[in-house]
């Protein structure tokens, strides 16, 4: 199974999480899926896609920890007028 083919059915797996709505948990796997992605750029010798994915995955995780500390309920919440 190639690195393509994993990142695939982990994002398949993190999409059908975040329809259950567990946010948190689909996340990670999105994060699993992206590592797999790197693998396959470096493979590949797509040192771009590689730094690409990367900066995805950092700004990714920073909103991961974000919605985990509960900064971001402001934004995801409706304001009642």
């Amino acid at each position: 199974m190639s690195f393509a083919i994993l990142g695939g059915v982990l994002l398949n797996i993190g999409a059908f999480l975040t329809f259950r709505g567990k946010i948190y948990e689909s996340v990670i796997v999105y994060l699993f899926a992206d590592i797999c992605w790197i693998i396959m750029a470096y493979e590949r010798d797509d040192y771009w896609g590689v730094l690409s994915i990367i900066i995805g995955v950092s700004f990714g995780f920073f909103a991961f920890l974000k919605m985990r500390s509960g900064e971001m309920k402001k934004s995801i919440t409706k304001e009642k007028e």
